[in-house]
């Protein structure tokens, strides 16, 4: 008797939906999602199917099977060249992949794992390993993947690839630089004009930009993501355009020479140009609500731009009498006060609004200080908060600051006698601990 070979749900990307965020690959607990300068790709022979990348995607690209004999699976190779996902394969085709695969022998255990996807590795908690302690897991698995109760409804995915329509046409009506001129750090605060064409965005949303011009293989350039900066009613109250923070990127990671595609297009914009806009995207990284809610923000940087959505919708409400808002606490870094984007306008908001902690890392005669230096410095304020159901904490910036920020958080919780993992998971459940790096 024939023994079917054994088959696998492989786990696929999108590359035509991907709109190349990280989100998926910060996230996978076990190192099974990697990315070159095109795609975004899922390796099958270390993907355990824990689930945990698919509840952050803000686009639904990261949602995809296919059914494959695993020696037949797709390569990483092959899924960096893909323009496009590949269709499902029939039965016949199933077969004839599988040709010389089935060799009589049993499918093994890790087999029913990847096609069944309901045993002990699938049902480990989201973001964590079969069998690990969740005191050892990545810090991005603390991040919640549910919105706030009170959060509006978001909407996602109006324009773009497989929406009703594609791309919207946005034509820019403001670029203005945020950070000290002569400074290396170029951040531009750009409004984009939607004219007579919906497109409504909740603060925490981000858009996708499409650059002009195509890649080095010739082929479009895919979106790139910027979180919005103004609040729901737009940069001006009640205007249908939305804001963005932009930093131009002249360097990679590494400090090497590198011109970022889509940031000094952005940068470089001229009142009255016309942009190519997809999305809006984001489903969890939402404001409360419900009145007396507090937030806490911590952000770097161009990280800063949902903070200022938050907080500009707040005081908006504030000066209109109709919301009866908890506290407002943000903890802002950056290099220098002159590359911190916003720096004067945050000066002059009221204190008894906002209690704002900057911290500067390349101060001269100044010792480095950081965002989690801040975050310990207020532990006694903090403490309360992580307990407080109202409160709700968002973390956005370079990816270098997650592992900080949410060590401290732990301290500060254990230093209080909260124990971490009981409140780290109250805060993931509730919606109430928010990572968003990159």
């Amino acid at each position: 008797m024939d023994i079917a070979p054994p088959v696998i749900r492989q786990h696929l990307i999108d590359p035509e939906i991907c709109i190349r965020c990280n989100t998926c690959e910060a996230t996978c607990p076990v190192g099974a999602i990697t990315h070159d300068e095109r795609n975004y790709v899922v390796d099958a022979a270390r993907c355990d199917l824990c689930m945990a990348c698919v509840p952050p995607c803000p686009t639904g690209s990261i949602d995809n099977w296919r059914t494959m004999p695993r020696q037949a699976a797709y390569s990483v190779q092959d899924q960096l060249g893909w323009d496009a996902l590949p269709p499902e394969l029939t039965p016949l085709q199933l077969a004839a992949a599988a040709g010389g695969a089935g060799d009589g022998s049993a499918p093994t255990p890790q087999d029913d794992v990847a096609s069944e996807g309901n045993t002990a590795a699938a049902a480990a908690a989201p973001g964590t390993q079969a069998g690990s302690s969740p005191d050892d897991a990545p810090h991005g698995h603390w991040g919640a993947t549910v919105p706030p109760w009170s959060a509006a409804h978001p909407y996602v995915n109006l324009y773009g690839p497989r929406a009703a329509s594609q791309s919207v046409t946005a034509t820019v009506s403001g670029n203005v630089r945020v950070t000290q001129a002569g400074t290396e750090y170029d951040s531009h605060h750009i409004v984009l004009d939607f004219g007579a064409m919906p497109f409504p965005v909740l603060e925490g949303q981000s858009i996708g930009i499409l650059p002009p011009g195509t890649d080095a293989a010739g082929r479009p350039h895919h979106a790139r993501q910027y979180s919005v900066a103004s609040p729901r009613n737009g940069e001006r109250p009640g205007s249908n355009n939305v804001s963005l923070t932009v930093k131009r990127v002249l360097q990679d990671h590494q400090g090497r020479p590198v011109r970022g595609v889509a940031s000094n297009y952005l940068c470089d914009l001229q009142v009255g140009q016309a942009v190519q806009v997809i999305g809006p995207f984001g489903q969890s990284f939402l404001m409360p609500n419900h009145p007396r809610s507090h937030l806490v923000m911590i952000c770097t940087g161009t990280g800063s731009a949902p903070m200022r959505a938050m907080t500009e919708w707040r005081r908006r409400l504030r000066r209109s009498g109709k919301f009866d808002g908890g506290r407002l606490l943000l903890f802002f870094g950056a290099r220098t006060p002159q590359e911190l984007p916003y720096f004067g306008p945050l000066q002059n908001l009221p204190r008894d609004f906002i209690d704002i902690h900057f911290a500067f890392s390349r101060q001269p005669d100044a010792p480095r200080r950081y965002v989690q230096d801040l975050m310990r410095e207020q532990a006694d304020t903090l403490a309360p908060l992580l307990a407080d159901p109202d409160a709700y904490f968002y973390v956005c910036g370079l990816k270098a600051m997650e592992e900080g920020v949410v060590q401290a958080l732990k301290d500060i919780a254990q230093q209080a006698g909260l124990g971490w993992t009981a409140t780290a998971a109250t805060l993931k459940q509730q919606g109430r601990l928010h990572l968003e790096t990159y």
